[in-house]
């Protein structure tokens, strides 16, 4: 077995250049008053830590923090931004988790929860546990609609048709429960996600759904293109060899109707 390529800073710096500017804001609390984080308007970082998951690289997904959190300090952020982006990083490893097989995500928590200071840690569950599955299914029904527009029916009807048993799952507890949760992660964050780890696992088809729904939901196609760039590289360096061609982002927006924002909570 070929030894596993390290993840050096110059490497990291070289996936956060490749998103775009982004004029989007991210405010945090800093002295009682809300700041901008320049760091958190760029999510390299989401993708980064997901794709080295899905790739089987949980070692090195606390590097990835470890840099971000370097990051925070060296810019005079305090602890508001580091609490959300360790937040963030466990997020997108639980959201990745219905993609990439939940081993891997544990791996990758683990590896994580080892170098995570204990005044960032969880010691509560985010989700509402007492949410009925029919709060679900109608949480479900609203992103999975938002994620696949006009493709949303016949999604469905595949699922459905291939087990009725996943196309249940899918809606109520992949984009109801879990996906559906963006108190922490953003919609497109969350679409950002699972870009990065269906380029990661070679899943071609599901990864023109996926470039698709970033785009509609607010993405722009040079922001997709560097999600998609991100992903290639980290699962490049994490020794992923593909199958499958990587859907290009360009080939399927010809159809795309305009961004729409979604609000997942009445």
């Amino acid at each position: 077995m070929s030894a596993l390529r390290p993840v050096s800073s110059a490497f990291l710096n070289n996936l956060k250049s490749l998103f775009p500017e982004t004029s989007g804001r991210v405010l945090v609390e800093s002295g009682g008053r809300l700041v901008e984080s320049q760091v958190l308007t760029n999510p390299w970082f989401i993708v980064a830590a997901v794709a080295f998951s899905t790739s089987n690289r949980p070692e090195a997904v606390p590097r990835v923090f470890e840099h971000v959190m370097q990051g925070l300090k060296e810019s005079g952020s305090d602890t508001s931004a580091e609490r959300l982006v360790a937040q963030k990083f466990r997020e997108a490893l639980f959201k990745s988790g219905l993609i990439s097989g939940y081993p891997k995500a544990i791996n990758s928590l683990k590896a994580l929860h080892e170098v995570m200071p204990e005044s960032l840690q969880d010691k509560t569950i985010h989700r509402d546990t007492r949410a009925s599955l029919a709060e679900c299914e109608a949480t479900g029904q609203k992103l999975w609609r938002h994620v696949y527009g006009d493709k949303a029916d016949s999604i469905q009807d595949l699922l459905d048709t291939i087990y009725p048993d996943m196309g249940w799952f899918s809606k109520t507890i992949g984009y109801g429960l879990t996906y559906g949760h963006i108190d922490i992660l953003s919609p497109l964050e969350t679409s950002y996600t699972l870009v990065a780890s269906l380029i990661a696992g070679d899943t071609p088809q599901q990864i023109a759904w996926h470039l698709d729904g970033a785009l509609r939901g607010g993405a722009t196609l040079q922001e997709v293109q560097a999600v998609r760039e991100i992903s290639i590289q980290v699962a490049k360096h994490s020794g992923i060899s593909w199958q499958h061609d990587v859907p290009e982002v360009a080939a399927i927006t010809s159809d795309l109707e305009p961004p729409t924002k979604i609000a997942i909570s009445d």
